[in-house]
């Protein structure tokens, strides 16, 4: 796609800066919105989004160099995903997981790489994250099976990274990854939901498919950011650890974008409303609600943006995450999402009778906002338990002391 006039940005740039695709993103925005009612109608994302971020390479933040990417931080990506979310949450949400599954292929064995991306670095990779499925050792690999469930995009996506355990006998290990490709599936159309519902995050099933080594991620070392494809891959982002607070930055930069959304159409919708004749954008009352919700916003941002730059330099300097530190990050990506869904739901129960009616993308923009608030990575009291302790062994007597 390249698109041309005064003031838009062109898209054919082989070496984006961060600008570059902020810029992108800015651009995509209002089709975005415009295609919201749509893409909530076919309970996925439209032909249109798709290409879109195909032809901007939005879904490409974070892939590699030598496979069509770009090799950004997650910073850069989840600012990205947070100007998309305010335009649509579904949408957004899809560029956000393809642009992450991207740069977890990135940590598997090269030769999966090549098999993803060599004839086409436009290809898209699903995922289902929970360890449900089966895996049993063969002669160069695995037999694998399982169901799995909420798989964003999985319409689109030529390959899917399945979460599961090893079991020998009566042992089992895990949980680990293991990339399936499209034809060694079965989609099943259930996913119908109150929000998010134009992610299509749809189950899939395995059924006794061979997965040679190659295509077999450990889990514990990409938990801690060593997957083997960091050794060709390496940039710092690819020693990202998976499963803390740290990769969870995406679902507070979508939750944040989305309660943005909410208050840009709380905004516009408010600034002409009346109620029995009397201006609502005239009260003292509203106006304090709008300095709140727009106070909790920003607080929220620079929350979980700041934790998540301060990793990502740790990282391009060499270092290493603590575990001290993905505590850290997990409570401040919880409650910025917290405060994301403190605002938008200020807003919107503000927001009359009239906010209900199904045509409106203000209470399209809050059920996704719900959505996202609710996944399992930004539970706020799971996270705040977690640093908690962490917090207290800092001040626990060392052992054998009075």
């Amino acid at each position: 796609m390249t698109v041309k006039g005064s003031g838009e940005p062109t898209l054919l740039n082989e070496s984006p800066t961060r600008d570059d695709m902020l810029a992108r993103a800015h651009f995509l925005a209002p089709r975005l919105r415009e295609r919201a009612a749509r893409c909530e109608e076919l309970r996925r994302l439209p032909e249109e989004t798709i290409a879109d971020y195909m032809d901007s390479g939005l879904t490409r933040v974070a892939q590699p160099f030598r496979y069509g990417g770009y090799e950004m931080t997650w910073d850069v990506l989840c600012e990205v995903s947070q100007v998309l979310a305010a335009a649509c949450g579904s949408q957004a949400w899809i560029q956000r997981i393809m642009a992450d599954h991207a740069l977890l292929v990135a940590t598997f064995p090269d030769e999966a790489q090549q098999e993803v991306w060599a004839r086409n670095c436009n290809t898209l990779v699903s995922a289902s994250f929970d360890p449900v499925g089966r895996a049993t050792p063969v002669e160069g690999g695995f037999l694998f099976s399982g169901r799995h469930g909420f798989s964003s995009g999985v319409d689109y996506a030529g390959w899917m990274i399945c979460g599961g355990y090893i079991y020998d006998g009566e042992h089992r290990d895990g949980p680990h990854f293991f990339l399936v490709p499209r034809q060694d599936v079965t989609i099943i159309d259930d996913w119908k939901t109150m929000g998010l519902s134009g992610t299509g995050s749809k189950s899939f099933t395995v059924e006794n498919k061979f997965i040679p080594a190659h295509r077999f991620l450990d889990g514990k070392a990409s938990r801690e950011g060593r997957g083997p494809g960091t050794l060709v891959n390496t940039a710092p982002v690819y020693r990202t650890p998976r499963g803390g607070g740290i990769t969870a930055t995406g679902f507070a930069a979508l939750t944040v974008g989305m309660a943005r959304g909410v208050l840009q159409e709380w905004l516009t919708f408010t600034g002409p409303r009346k109620s029995r004749g009397v201006s609502i954008s005239a009260l003292p009352t509203t106006h304090m609600i709008a300095a709140e919700a727009a106070a909790e916003l920003d607080a929220a941002e620079l929350l979980f943006m700041t934790t998540l730059r301060d990793a990502m330099r740790k990282l391009e300097a060499g270092g290493d995450v603590s575990s001290q530190e993905k505590a850290t990050s997990k409570r401040n990506v919880a409650f910025a999402c917290k405060l994301a869904l403190d605002a938008g739901t200020k807003l919107f129960n503000q927001a009359g009778g009239r906010a209900l009616f199904t045509e409106g993308h203000l209470q399209r923009q809050y059920r996704n906002l719900l959505g996202a608030a609710s996944h399992h990575a930004v539970v706020w009291e799971e996270a705040g338990v977690e640093y908690g302790a962490e917090l207290m062994k800092l001040y626990q007597p060392a052992h054998g002391t009075a």
